[in-house]
């Protein structure tokens, strides 16, 4: 088992000024990251679940133990004051306490009432486990720079089919992925959800969620979606966005700038956890999305650069998967295949169109990495090893 998980450093830096917020889809390993790798680090450490009635009582009352360093709260954005109650709580006692607040909503977007917590937090996004955190690989890249490679390793197969969620990956079996998704998905509506959010039809929600493993790396149509479910295209549209809210899926839009004419705002989508794709070539996409969207995050989270991650499509049809930038200037653009090495006609278009620094041909078969016509066409294990 790993003795640290990525943000370990950083959060352990951070804290001894500010606040740090982690969020992130439910089990992805936040309590973990938070009592051992981080409370580890302190002489005495105080937990708080508010989903403990016991516990939510101490929250509430305030109850915090004398002699601990750092008191770590968890789920705390189901209280609708919560950030009413983290700030008066951290300006009374930030001279005395570290605080370390996770939780399974996108805590940097769901608050709800209440002054502004600016200038009081660091906020980070824990991910799933990437093939560069599996091989402890150690990010070395800069923005613009010709992304780093590490080395093939044996971690693609079993990330590809048991996804980067800890239980199920350091298991390998197939029987406790199963019942893993099935109790994930269930608690994801029955608690998460219900806590924070009235929907009033839940059940046809959960029937959007059993849909949305086959829309994976296609067009998504809000409007298609409302017609399939028979509802009016206001509420799949929220569900949609309760859903990303908590970390089902995440979506990624087309990157809007001339010189070409582009698609506009219909975005891609992608689950965080890609284990539950059915189709093997989504599947495939979806690990290398979610590796690009972890490599943005640190780069937005930790470095503070603008990074983000799109996707390239014009009004001819013409499709590249994944295209990086840093204030929204290209850094790199990404082609997933299976195993042509013949080069994307599109890859190349976006190219010259954009004046993109470094372009990829990322493909499933091993042992590949060369240059053709200044395309690196590379395996899979090798170029993702080298992110973070």
């Amino acid at each position: 088992m790993l003795k640290e998980r990525y943000l370990t450093d950083p959060i352990l830096e951070d804290i001894k000024e500010k606040m740090v917020f982690v969020g992130g889809p439910r089990q992805v390993g936040k309590t973990t990251l938070a009592k051992s790798f981080i409370g580890s680090h302190f002489r005495e450490t105080a937990y708080f679940n508010w989903d403990n009635p016991q516990e939510r009582r101490k929250i509430i009352s305030s109850e915090w133990p004398g002699n601990t360093e750092l008191i770590i709260l968890d789920e705390i954005h189901k209280y609708k004051r919560w950030k009413r109650f983290i700030k008066g709580t951290y300006d009374t006692l930030k001279d005395r306490y570290r605080f370390l607040v996770t939780g399974s909503a996108r805590m940097n977007v769901y608050r709800k009432g209440g002054d502004s917590l600016m200038g009081r937090y660091r906020y980070y996004l824990l991910h799933p486990f990437s093939l560069a955190e599996m091989t402890g690989s150690k990010l070395k890249v800069q923005p613009f720079q010709e992304l780093q490679t590490g080395h093939p390793n044996k971690y693609l197969d079993v990330l590809e089919k048991f996804g980067g969620f800890p239980e199920p990956l350091f298991s390998q079996n197939e029987r406790t992925l199963r019942r893993w998704l099935t109790e994930r998905n269930e608690r994801l509506f029955r608690e998460d959800i219900r806590d924070v959010e009235f929907i009033r039809e839940i059940n046809t929600m959960k029937l959007l969620s059993d849909m949305l493993p086959n829309k994976v790396g296609s067009l998504l149509s809000t409007n298609a979606i409302r017609e399939d479910l028979e509802v009016s295209h206001r509420a799949a549209s929220h569900w949609l966005d309760v859903l990303e809210i908590f970390h089902y899926h995440y979506r990624i839009y087309p990157f809007v700038r001339a010189p070409y004419r582009s698609l506009k705002k219909v975005p891609k989508l992608y689950l965080w956890d890609w284990s539950e794709i059915p189709n093997e070539a989504a599947r495939f996409e979806n690990l290398v999305a979610s590796h690009l969207f972890k490599f943005v995050s640190w780069w937005h989270d930790r470095e503070g650069y603008k990074a983000k991650l799109y996707f390239l499509r014009d009004s001819s049809q013409r499709e590249v998967d994944f295209l990086v930038t840093v204030d929204e200037k290209p850094w790199f653009a990404m082609e997933v295949k299976t195993e042509d090495e013949n080069i994307s006609p599109h890859l190349k278009y976006f190219q010259e169109r954009l004046n993109i620094p470094y372009v990829y041909q990322v493909l499933r078969k091993e042992g590949v990495d060369k240059f053709a016509n200044r395309v690196r066409i590379i395996s899979a294990d090798k170029l993702l090893a080298g992110l973070v």
